[in-house]
């Protein structure tokens, strides 16, 4: 389709009218980032003026950002805590916000082991979807005819529970699609998905899979790009399909649903979808009969373009499986978000993983950034931090992003380190190089040390019995499985070897580290098959010394060497595994539950 050449953009020729008043958006909000960001920060102060929180710090209606800053200070979640528990337990009064708490998105950081609670608004659903919206006509740009097939989106709701008080708490893509923004949106050609609502819908995640499944299946040669919102989901659908073929093509081969799928919506549904085709049934037996599952899905989908899953930071570790099962198919990583906030998105999708820079888009929250020194002393009450404007961060330096959310959140720090890479217009360029604090991540978990270390003193005290501590220990994220599982290599000082601790004993103890663990972790082991089984890799007496001299000969200083409490570096990886004497997993799934601790 033609357009009117004074709707072109700077970002490119747009693919259609809507891809053109998308791109112009893009282009005004990155031209006037300052200005955009100071009517932002002045329509978040009018509108929260007479909370309780903006209230205490004596603003007195002020909009103006230099007093905004002098009065306001820079928090954590638990600073927000006690204001938080009083919403989620039924006090209705402006707290935070002047519009009423819709809900509470849970973000997969944690907090004494649970789940944060993000206070959300209405309106800031409005503020997602407008984020949404420009990322087909960014990727248009890169990748022309997306309107002449489908899309295979792998996507999922989670469980969702209610506070004391009765408002739901859920993840923030479980509110998404379960919002009219999601359910009742408008037939857009470059949008359109092989999975109808219901499967995305179902609540229990092996009927929602396999009915997702299956239709990418029926309609695999108008798939035109494959994703799931993490790498590790759309690795968790492939081992999907490798474990359920069979039945898959039983499936199609009859034209009838497998009655394990017992969801009524479900069947409904399917039963409009599902035609017997022996033909397709055949085929795709032959390709998931073979020994080799290398290009699987340039195998079974023959018109994928690229793969759309977030691929940065900790889902890093997953790129050369998924170049091993597509083929080497570009991908895409298109938007950065989190539960409190929507941050940006990539105008340039199609770039390789390692160049991955996020545009934050100055329209979507009040931002500023920490400079992140790592050696530094930390700040407090007393000496509060230096934080950067949006517009005036520097290429190449590192900082903590902090955000004003017209939910309500003031200067809250949201733990993500970014790295500047550049601009667009006025509007800075972003790599995100990692969470701050965090060791271990498989899916949407996330480990930091001092939980490791409680982990750890929990499960040895079952050691006790048998005189036998231990005397070192580190970790890492094992992805060559699917799914993912912790692996915690044990050094253990055995003082009594005709006593010493036998398999079951140290089965309990991978049990044990499991139970100490928060509840993201444990939902991805128990209700979302997410991460596998942890494991303890017992290593022989003397492995960490071998450690150190090792790190020392590489340059480390004898004096200032800590054991490193995760490990990804090939060679000690491969000094660690040679050292190994036994290995043991965790027998059963640790205890979970959607509610929350009281």
């Amino acid at each position: 389709m033609a357009v009117d050449s004074a709707l072109s953009s700077p970002l490119g020729p747009p693919a259609c009218e809507k891809d053109a008043k998308a791109l112009q958006f893009i282009e005004k909000m990155t031209r006037n980032a300052d200005s955009v960001q100071e009517r932002v920060l002045a329509e978040i102060l009018t509108q929260n003026s007479q909370t309780e929180y903006l209230r205490r710090f004596k603003l007195n209606g002020a909009t103006d950002r230099e007093i905004f800053k002098s009065k306001l200070p820079v928090i954590t979640y638990e600073d927000l805590q006690p204001e938080i528990q009083r919403i989620a337990n039924g006090d209705r009064s402006a707290i935070l916000s002047a519009n009423p708490i819709s809900e509470f998105l849970t973000s997969s950081g944690t907090s004494a082991g649970e789940r944060k609670l993000m206070p959300t608004i209405k309106e800031e659903l409005d503020r997602r979807q407008l984020l949404y919206s420009l990322l087909m006509p960014v990727m248009n740009l890169y990748v022309p005819g997306l309107d002449k097939g489908k899309g295979l989106y792998f996507l999922f709701v989670k469980s969702e529970t209610r506070t004391p008080g009765g408002l739901l708490a859920r993840p923030v893509l479980t509110s998404y699609y379960k919002s009219d923004h999601f359910k009742t949106r408008p037939y857009d050609p470059y949008n359109v998905y092989t999975s109808p609502n219901e499967t995305i819908l179902c609540p229990d995640s092996f009927q929602s899979m396999y009915t997702q499944m299956l239709c990418g299946l029926q309609e695999r040669q108008q798939v035109l790009r494959v994703g799931a919102v993490f790498a590790s989901g759309l690795l968790r659908a492939i081992r999907f399909l490798q474990l359920n073929w069979e039945q898959l093509t039983q499936d199609i081969e009859t034209g009838s649903l497998n009655q394990k799928i017992t969801d009524p919506s479900l069947r409904e549904s399917m039963a409009k979808i599902l035609k017997p085709n022996s033909d397709l049934a055949k085929f795709v037996r032959q390709e998931c009969s073979q020994d080799s599952w290398e290009g699987i899905i340039t195998r079974i989908w023959p018109n994928t373009k690229y793969l759309d899953v977030i691929v940065t930071g900790a889902m890093a570790q997953y790129i050369p499986t998924l170049d091993y099962y597509s083929g080497g198919l570009p991908l895409a990583c298109t938007m950065y978000a989190s539960s409190e906030c929507y941050f940006g998105l990539n105008l340039n999708p199609m770039c390789k993983p390692s160049e991955v820079s996020y545009t934050i888009m100055p329209n979507m929250a009040y931002f500023e950034f920490l400079p992140h020194e790592p050696n530094s002393a930390g700040f407090t009450r007393d000496s509060p931090p230096k934080l950067v404007d949006l517009v005036d961060v520097e290429v190449g330096k590192e900082y903590e992003l902090v955000i004003t959310t017209y939910a309500g959140l003031c200067r809250y720090r949201v733990g993500d380190i970014l790295r500047v890479t550049g601009f667009h217009n006025s509007a800075p360029q972003f790599n995100f190089v990692r969470r701050k604090n965090v060791l271990l991540s498989i899916d949407s978990d996330k480990t930091d040390e001092a939980e490791l270390q409680k982990a750890v003193e929990n499960a040895s005290q079952l050691l006790r019995e048998f005189n036998t501590s231990v005397v070192e220990y580190t970790s890492y994220a094992d992805t060559k499985s699917i799914p993912g599982h912790y692996v915690i290599y044990w050094e253990l000082l055995v003082k009594d070897s005709a006593n010493s601790p036998s398999d079951e004993v140290l089965k309990q103890c991978c049990l044990a580290m499991e139970e100490s663990l928060n509840s993201v972790y444990r939902q991805g082991r128990v209700a979302d098959n997410s991460i596998g089984p942890l494991e303890i890799r017992v290593v022989k007496s003397g492995t960490f010394e071998e450690l150190m001299d090792y790190a020392i000969s590489r340059g480390a200083s004898i004096n200032q060497y800590k054991v490193p409490r995760c490990v990804n570096f090939t060679p000690i990886m491969e000094l660690l595994d040679s050292r190994v004497v036994s290995a043991h997993f965790s027998p059963a799934l640790p205890y979970w539950t959607p509610d929350r601790r009281r």
